[in-house]
């Protein structure tokens, strides 16, 4: 029997947040030049939410053309602050710069999501959450990035706030999930409504 939802992603955090929820699934990472996707995005002037959804789709719709038949599930999450968009840090320096810079601010996480089948966008969402960084010294940056560079080196932000992150935030509003990469409580309504899993 095959899986009828895929996972165009290979972000285990999704998969785990799937698999949490008893949601039957098989991983198949799509395989595409995201950087090169966003930069002609952000040339054209393309806002982070609009950034976030293209690039979820861009996902959906590349593994959907040789999986006919199947739900697939493309996502993508940036963060937006101070009209920019930050990407995953390429070296500690580069989380070092982010984190500095995000410090005693407000930003937003966008969470997007993007369901194709047989070729063709069913369902999309983008979830935000708005969180607000703590002051933090140079020095427990310093510590932070060197204790989890392993780790946050594959988050946008330089951060992952499931886990030591967390102590870097006075304020998170929204929700739990999208913080985390995937507006999961939308996502299941749909998989319920179509009948992918059960209420």
């Amino acid at each position: 029997m095959t899986t009828a939802l895929i996972l165009a992603s290979g972000s285990e955090i999704r998969a785990q947040m799937l698999r949490n929820a008893g949601v039957p699934h098989r991983i198949e990472p799509a395989r595409i030049d995201e950087q090169a996707i966003r930069l002609a995005l952000e040339a054209e002037g393309a806002s982070p939410r609009d950034l976030a959804d293209a690039l979820a789709e861009y996902k959906a719709r590349k593994v959907s053309t040789r999986s006919p038949g199947s739900f697939v599930l493309g996502c993508d999450q940036v963060l937006a602050f101070d009209h920019k968009v930050f990407a995953k840090p390429e070296t500690p320096e580069d989380a070092r710069n982010q984190l500095q810079k995000l410090r005693g601010q407000r930003h937003q996480l966008l969470s997007a999501a993007v369901i194709y089948q047989d070729g063709e966008p069913v369902w999309r969402h983008v979830g935000v959450a708005r969180l607000m960084m703590r002051e933090l010294s140079d020095a427990y940056l310093d510590d932070y990035i060197a204790r989890n560079w392993d780790s946050i080196r594959h988050s946008v932000g330089g951060y992952k706030i499931e886990e030591e992150g967390v102590r870097l935030f006075a304020r998170v509003d929204g929700d739990h999930f999208t913080v985390l990469g995937l507006p999961l409580l939308e996502l299941l309504a749909f998989l319920i409504d179509r009948g992918i899993i059960a209420s």
